[in-house]
């Protein structure tokens, strides 16, 4: 059974950073196009990041040029660099794969991510 764990949130001001992290385990990693997603109170999961198995990345509108994803297949984990936070990231962040090639793993518990002055 696959799990994802999902560490690294927190609370943070407007213009700050985080960098969030998920391991995967009970599956083959490196062979998964994998996603960070975001889901608001009330909302579906969004897609906010997205990174191949050969390293090419994707970006919602929404925070292309804040964002960054990265991989390391080696320790099973994906990775989200949060720069110049705003208010609207506010959200529950998740990993999972890229849900428009893959079938999304059941998910995991998420991390909060709360962006306030």
């Amino acid at each position: 059974q696959v799990q994802l764990v999902e560490p690294g949130g927190g609370s943070v001001q407007p213009g700050g950073s985080l960098r969030l992290s998920c391991t995967v385990s009970g599956s083959i990693f490196s062979i998964y196009p994998m996603g960070w997603y975001r889901q608001a109170p009330g909302k579906q999961h969004e897609l906010v990041a997205s990174i191949t198995t050969s390293g090419s990345t994707n970006y919602a509108d929404s925070v292309k040029g804040r964002f960054t994803i990265s991989r390391d297949n080696a320790k099973n984990t994906v990775y989200l660099q949060m720069n110049s936070l705003k208010p609207e990231d506010t959200a529950v962040y998740y990993c999972n794969v890229d849900k428009r090639f893959v079938t999304p793993w059941r998910w995991g518990q998420g991390t909060q991510v709360t962006v306030s002055s």
